[in-house]
């Protein structure tokens, strides 16, 4: 098989993964492909700025590798939180607050975090590739970054000192 059949074969496969996650999680889905194609996209130009600067090595490459499945394994654990919440809710708590429409914050939260991160990390590699980035743009996603550390999962629950005792 040759390179461009392998390259159609692989884009086919990623675009049946992200339509997968979309339509089976919705909106969320659409920022968890969002997450996704921002982590192929920094794993690429992160190579691209390795191999430009001779300091690639399979080594480092696995290790970007490993880095990028544990932003896999938290933002299923995100999920799976979200899924213990609506099921608590929709169970536990229904006669206190009536039917619950489970949303899935927490996943929705840990992936734009990771977006922005992701991001970061691609304006660096495109930088060590010799693109001028504006400051006005690091600065904007480190905070809308800085946003999503403070969001908080449960709207309209404030968190007060005497929560921590």
């Amino acid at each position: 098989m040759s390179a461009p059949d392998k390259a159609h074969e692989l884009r086919a496969l990623l675009t049946a993964a992200m339509s997968f996650v979309v339509a089976l999680l919705g909106w969320v889905g659409i920022a968890v492909a969002i997450m996704l194609a921002c982590m192929v996209l920094d794993y690429i130009t992160g190579t691209w700025a390795a191999k430009a600067h001779a300091e690639w090595t399979s080594t480092r490459a696995r290790e970007g590798l490993w880095h990028k499945l544990g932003e896999i394994v938290a933002l299923c654990v995100a999920a799976l939180c979200d899924i213990a919440v609506g099921v608590i809710l929709s169970s536990a708590a229904a006669p206190l607050i009536g039917d619950y429409h489970h949303r899935g914050y927490i996943t929705l939260i840990v992936a734009v975090w990771y977006i922005f991160t992701e991001l970061g990390s691609i304006l660096e590699n495109a930088a060590k590739l010799g693109a001028p980035i504006p400051e006005k743009l690091i600065k904007g996603i480190g905070r809308l970054k800085k946003k999503a550390d403070d969001v908080d999962p449960v709207p309209g629950k404030e968190d007060k000192p005497e929560d921590h005792k």
